[in-house]
């Protein structure tokens, strides 16, 4: 059981990035119908300046497919080499706490610094849990 626990905070990245993807959405239409953006700008995404709101939008959808790619990545492979505990289950909810803040603060006041500052936190997780996990797979302490 404890193995699976892992996988919990894979699904919340997943309902986290839905989400931004139907926040995305309605900025598009909300774009079109405000006549921000003509429709067929988004046959190619290209050749119109668009509205801070659908930037934001779209900057942030892009970036649930940058950096988590690596959370997952290693979720996965602390999962198959059956090495999870809970130092790598508090590591990964955590990861997934400044997702959503990050997400939070993007989508609404952009703070620069504040968005910034999370980012950074969140970052360090992530290092930790790869460094973590590569000292145990170098040490002989993973199998797999």
């Amino acid at each position: 059981m404890l193995d699976e626990a892992i996988l919990l905070p894979v699904i919340a990245m997943f309902f986290l990035s839905f989400a931004v993807s139907i926040l995305l959405i309605k900025a598009r239409y909300r774009s079109v119908k405000e006549r921000d953006v003509r429709p067929d700008y988004f046959k190619l995404n290209r050749g119109a300046k668009l509205p801070d709101y659908l930037t934001k939008a779209t900057q942030h959808y892009e970036n649930l497919y940058e950096t988590p790619v690596l959370f997952y990545v290693i979720c996965i492979l602390i999962f198959i080499t059956h090495h999870v505990n809970w130092i790598f289950i508090t590591l990964a909810w955590s990861y997934v706490f400044t997702r959503v803040l990050h997400a939070y603060i993007h989508m609404g006041s952009n703070k620069l610094m504040q968005r910034k500052n999370i980012f950074v936190v969140n970052m360090i997780i992530l290092l930790v849990m790869w460094v973590i996990f590569t000292i145990q797979l170098l040490t002989g302490m993973v199998q797999v």
